[in-house]
């Protein structure tokens, strides 16, 4: 599979976005993050990704909000975030996700 040049990531609440779907220049986004079991038993915060927002949507439901980022960006915008994982277009457990 290519890596594709963005990606849509889900929030934790609305947020401002240009035309495009991406957050303005110097905003600050909560990315929606979840647990997942590791391999020793614990567990580790996990941020999600999809390649489309079709996916997003089909995943988390049209409720859920979400900005597009670049790829090439992904690693510095969730550096801060706990996240130390991220799962690109996961299928979610039906009622796991959604509102």
């Amino acid at each position: 599979m290519d890596t594709p040049e963005f990606l849509a990531l889900p929030t934790m609440t609305e947020v401002a976005q240009t035309p495009g779907g991406s957050p303005p220049k110097g905003s600050t986004v909560e990315a929606a993050l979840v647990p997942v079991a590791d391999d020793n038993g614990g567990e580790r915060l996990v941020a999600l990704a999809f390649t489309s927002v079709a996916l997003l949507v089909e995943a988390m439901g049209e409720e859920q909000p979400w900005v597009i980022i670049p790829t090439s960006e992904l690693e510095g915008a969730l550096a801060k975030s706990g996240a130390r994982a991220v799962m690109i277009d996961p299928q979610l457990a039906e009622g796991s996700a959604r509102g």
